[in-house]
């Protein structure tokens, strides 16, 4: 899978509210009301990512979720992450900021 550039990144960017591409990957921070709703949203996003065999760095803090994406092998963002981020928001609501 091909490397893609800065700015057909940022224009992809455009239908994902709220992800921001910075130091190689693309990148976004949800809230939730209580702890268990972020660690609910970690089980559903954990299903997404797997079937996709595809798998991103996640923080969780509380009630809040950093998800960062970019595709090992290429060691930059790809189609593979743009795929999964749009499938990360499907599963999303409550949407983060």
């Amino acid at each position: 899978m091909a490397a893609l550039t800065e700015d057909q990144i940022r224009l992809a960017l455009d239908d994902l509210p709220g992800w921001r591409y910075e130091r190689g990957e693309i990148f976004k921070q949800y809230k939730f009301s209580t702890f268990l709703d972020a660690i609910a949203f970690i089980d559903r996003l954990a299903d997404v990512a797997q079937e996709a065999n595809h798998h991103p760095d996640l923080e969780n803090h509380y009630n809040r979720v950093r998800v960062g994406l970019h595709t090992w092998a290429e060691d930059a963002v790809t189609d593979k992450d743009l795929a999964l981020a749009h499938r990360i928001e499907a599963v999303s609501e409550p949407a983060g900021f």
